[in-house]
């Protein structure tokens, strides 16, 4: 597989962009640090950040919540899940999913037209 030039991380795109995803907010945090010049992979990097540390910074705060709390949390869990499986499997692909929110910001940080 060639990679792409001027990719810092020595993988194709969509290979990089679908990493960026695979463990959550950690791994877009990950490739944040690494990848300083491909802005496809640090969209998803950064949609990567928004997305699942949202969601993280959801359930941890519904936890918090007696009776309701639960209820979220049971419900952000699976949401993460389908949006997690749908963005690795879009972006290996080679399709762009910018999520409503978090996408626009993505798009802003990684200076993407």
């Amino acid at each position: 597989m060639q990679p792409d030039s001027g990719s810092t991380t020595g993988l194709d795109t969509n290979v990089a962009g679908a990493l960026c995803y695979i463990l959550g907010f950690v791994s877009g945090i990950v490739f944040l640090l690494v990848e300083k010049e491909d802005r496809e992979v640090r969209f998803h990097a950064y949609q990567s950040v928004g997305t699942f540390l949202g969601f993280f910074v959801i359930s941890v705060a519904a936890g918090i919540v007696p009776i309701l709390g639960p209820l979220v949390s049971m419900l952000i869990a699976p949401v993460s899940v389908i949006v997690w499986i749908v963005l690795l499997w879009k972006t290996i692909q080679g399709d762009r999913v910018e999520l409503p929110v978090v996408g626009e910001w993505a798009s802003s940080q990684a200076r993407l037209p």
